[in-house]
């Protein structure tokens, strides 16, 4: 069972959940077996070779590496014990089952040509409907229960999907389907802590969660201005909650991307930079739980920053964290400098910083959806020029015969009703 949220164990800790932990590290391959320590629940203690293997399975995982057993740590580590045809799998309203398993079979349902949509190990809606759709597909009882007779069907069946991720492919065409304008899109932008968490803070005054809706005030007045609607997951007197929670939020929007926003803080302030995350299992990318739009934005959206700022490239990479995979759509974090590093702080208390980055935002999110069409140099397409660009580029297709596909609302609307129709 998954702890609630108030349940943290760390070093010094004791009892019968820190033995629960080590016994599944020890599954993980984290921890020696030798060193799983008394038999009694009461006397197992998070010592240092524990800390030492959560961080080792953290870091594999692609979750925060602070060797701290949190709520997502431990889902995390609960389900990496389970194998597909290891437990009777089903949909579970108000709790869903989670666990390699599920990656598993959300695997197999897009290599066979269904939808579960993101590929997150989360036994959720999408994955019920798929896998009901599958059973009915074979002849089964479409009851949405993965036991026995639905994995022998799944071994008589091959992949119909080549040359890839199915679940790439799947997003890719999503994406080309759903048009390049900007306009009827919906953002939600996360500015990062809020209420009484501030967050981060550093040289010249500077707090994260301000600084952070700051930045999203711009981005939303740009994008805006493009016909897009924003939505916000908190507000200068709101709480936007949990990640999980802000997750749900998103998804309540039916938003087409989710951007959070943070800056980051090191206790040597040497470290500066910026850098960017998308979904994605550092061990596992070939199973399909990796978003590519995802990873598509994160990586242009980190070069424009760094082109139009000066600071630091910090890459950019896949993490597991649960805004990012709790998310139906694509999420990206971008942590915008360092406001322990001097030289970060001071370029973030400048106002036409924050304008470049809110800037690079709305380009990078523009070219993620020209898609093949983007031609543009990194750092060179302005907000100005941004709409004589697509109107160019709409001219010329108009003068070649045929549009973007699915372009416009109308193509979003029927792209929408074939994937509600499909999920």
């Amino acid at each position: 069972m998954t702890p609630q949220h108030s349940v943290v164990l760390r070093r010094g800790d004791s009892g019968a959940a820190v033995a629960a932990v080590r016994e599944r590290l020890v599954l993980s391959g984290d921890l020696p077996a030798a060193d799983l320590g008394p038999a009694r629940d009461d006397h197992a203690v998070f010592d240092h070779e524990v800390e030492e293997a959560v961080k080792s399975f953290q870091q594999r995982r692609g979750l925060i590496v602070d060797g701290i057993v949190g709520r997502s740590t431990y889902a995390v580590l609960d389900g990496s014990r389970w194998g597909l045809g290891d437990r009777v799998l089903r949909y579970v309203p108000e709790y869903f089952i989670e666990g390699d398993d599920v990656v598993a079979l959300q695997g197999r349902l897009a290599e066979l040509g269904f939808t579960p949509g993101k590929v997150d190990g989360i036994h959720g809606p999408n994955t019920d409907s798929a896998l009901r759709a599958f059973q009915a597909a074979v002849g089964l009882t479409p009851d949405g229960t993965a036991g026995p007779e639905t994995m022998r069907a799944f071994a008589g069946l091959r992949r119909s999907v080549s040359g890839g991720s199915a679940n790439a492919l799947r997003e890719r065409e999503h994406l080309r389907r759903s048009g390049y304008s900007l306009s009827g899109r919906t953002i939600v932008l996360d500015p990062g802590h809020g209420g009484t968490d501030a967050g981060a803070d550093g040289h010249h005054g500077l707090v994260e969660s301000s600084l952070a809706l700051d930045l999203a005030r711009r981005v939303e007045g740009r994008l805006s201005a493009h016909g897009v609607s924003v939505v916000f997951t908190r507000t200068e007197a709101t709480d936007g909650g949990t990640d999980e929670e802000r997750a749900a939020f998103a998804n309540s929007c039916d938003a087409d991307l989710v951007l959070s926003l943070h800056t980051d803080h090191s206790d040597s302030g040497l470290a500066h930079g910026a850098a960017t995350y998308f979904y994605g299992h550092p061990d596992h990318a070939r199973r399909g739980d990796w978003s590519v739009i995802g990873e598509s934005f994160a990586d242009l959206l980190l070069r424009e920053v760094v082109a139009r700022t000066g600071l630091t490239d910090c890459r950019s990479h896949a993490r597991t964290w649960p805004l990012l995979r709790r998310t139906r759509m694509p999420a990206v974090r971008l942590d915008f400098g360092y406001l322990s590093h001097d030289g970060d702080a001071a370029a973030l208390a400048d106002a036409h910083t924050l304008d470049r980055v809110a800037e690079a935002v709305v380009v990078a999110l523009q070219r993620v959806y020209l898609g093949e069409a983007d031609t543009s140099r990194t750092g060179v397409l302005r907000l100005d020029d941004l709409r004589r660009h697509l109107e160019t580029m709409r001219a010329q297709q108009v003068a070649g015969g045929h549009g973007a596909p699915g372009s416009g609302a109308a193509g979003r609307d029927r792209t929408q009703r074939a994937d509600r129709t499909v999920g």
